[in-house]
């Protein structure tokens, strides 16, 4: 009787497994298999996790954190470009003859502990995080096969960096997605392919594709988001044929998903989820799901020393650009850029629990939410709207001078009511002659409530 008991179970887990994965992709389970064209990976359902989420963190972080300086395209702007103000960073701070290479060393993330990481981001209120496993100067976050001596287990930490951060967050139920460029600058065989007219393929067989499948195997990442495409076409990157096995074949084909950067010819138009570009800010409802991807260093997605103040987000334009992202039905990816050591600075860590806290009083709003019929209200308080089954939410930005919050937009009926998220009590309201309705919102100094920042508004019973 009681092995009996076991082997059930042990059957009503795997089962509870199937459907969990069964689950991850909307529609049910996931038979098709997909072809190695767009048309046939563009009908691939996104996974529903992604929709319901919302909002994630990005971190770049790499050998670039060394010099932490103007960007994270450091060696870029410095060998590629010989910008001459990185050129004098270098004379003045380093020694002659001093390399690129000479950087990895001194990226030890000695004080890097992934569990206080994934703490922060769990306390920020993001449900995803993206980290950098390697970015267009080469050097690789894990023990990359195909990146000898370039990597962070033969170079500076000795660790493998994705492996510890993937752990921490997963631990906290957070999806982990994996940023990957397909390109490196100076990579002998990519520049072989860029003079033969990316004619021939020998990076893409050697470095890239490698690595791809090796992040899969290795890491079974929630999320592949592909960068450093915009040289070459698809079908130099061979991206349809990564794409059709990652969806058909590998160990994640039921509950990953990527964005659109897989080739110079994707963006915003293949691949999974639009990014568009950097920092991209639709007009009015797309008609495909899409993230902004944002940082707090507005000049700079890695860290660097020469940071000041005026270029930091502030927490009021942050909220701001997720709520805006969110009403538009996208998801939001807040990016920060660690020091060399490991350490996310206070700053970044303040921007990120300022989140978190406006999060714990308005998430209602933000996670698993929709897009309502109407987006925005353009007026003084410039109100955003979203919605949950038959809930409407207006998110305002800015408090009337009177107290008095005018929606042009509802429709009230018998059974209307309004309540502000954080505030316990119903609010009174009353229609407006003009049409819509006005909502009195509590009288008490604005320091007493729970935010001071983008308010929210309940409505059940509206059409």
């Amino acid at each position: 009787m009681r092995s009996g008991a076991v082997g059930t179970r042990l059957v009503v887990l795997l089962l509870l497994l199937v459907l969990l994965r069964a689950a991850c992709v909307r529609g049910g389970p996931h038979r098709r298999r997909y072809t190695p064209d767009w048309e046939s990976l563009d009908s691939r359902p996104l996974p529903e996790w992604f929709d319901k989420a919302k909002f994630g963190v990005f971190v770049h972080w790499g050998v670039f954190s060394v010099p932490a300086w103007g960007s994270e395209w450091f060696w870029w702007h410095w060998k590629g470009e010989g910008l001459p103000q990185y050129k004098q960073f270098m004379s003045d701070n380093y020694p002659p003859g001093f390399s690129y290479a000479d950087f990895g060393p001194q990226f030890t993330a000695r004080f890097f502990h992934p569990d206080t990481w994934a703490d922060l981001f769990q306390a920020a209120g993001a449900k995803y995080v993206v980290l950098t496993t390697k970015h267009h100067e080469g050097f690789t976050n894990w023990p990359s096969p195909v990146s000898w001596n370039w990597n962070s287990e033969d170079v500076g930490p000795h660790r493998d960096l994705v492996g510890e951060l993937g752990k921490a967050v997963r631990k906290r139920n957070i999806r982990y997605g994996l940023y990957h460029s397909l390109l490196e600058w100076f990579h002998p065989l990519y520049l072989l392919d860029k003079k033969n007219g990316f004619k021939t393929q020998h990076f893409v067989h050697a470095k890239t594709m490698p690595e791809l499948y090796d992040l899969v195997y290795r890491y079974e990442p929630d999320l592949i988001w592909s960068d450093g495409e915009w040289e070459c076409p698809d079908t130099y990157w061979n991206s349809t044929e990564f794409l059709s096995w990652l969806y058909n074949d590998s160990p994640v084909k039921a509950c990953d998903l990527v964005n659109d950067r897989w080739g110079q010819n994707c963006s915003c138009h293949h691949g999974g989820y639009y990014n568009c570009q950097d920092k991209f800010k639709p007009q009015s409802l797309p008609d495909h799901k899409w993230e902004m991807c944002s940082s707090v260093d507005r000049s700079s997605w890695g860290y660097r020393r020469n940071m000041v103040v005026s270029e930091v987000a502030t927490e009021r334009e942050i909220i701001s650009e997720l709520v805006q992202t969110v009403s538009l039905g996208g998801n939001y990816l807040l990016n920060i850029g660690p020091t060399k050591d490991g350490l996310i600075v206070p700053i970044f860590q303040e921007r990120l629990l300022a989140v978190g806290k406006w999060l714990s009083i308005n998430g209602e709003a933000i996670y698993s939410s929709k897009p309502w019929r109407v987006q925005l209200e353009k007026n003084t308080t410039s109100v955003w709207y979203t919605s949950r089954g038959t809930t409407v939410y207006a998110i305002f930005l800015h408090w009337p001078e009177n107290g008095v919050l005018s929606l042009v937009s509802p429709v009230t009926t018998s059974t209307t009511q309004i309540t502000m998220l954080g505030i316990q009590k119903d609010l009174k309201w009353s229609t407006n002659p003009e049409g819509g309705l006005l909502i009195y919102l509590p009288n008490v100094p604005l320091l007493t409530l729970p935010i001071d920042f983008g308010w929210t508004i309940k409505l059940t019973g509206v059409e």
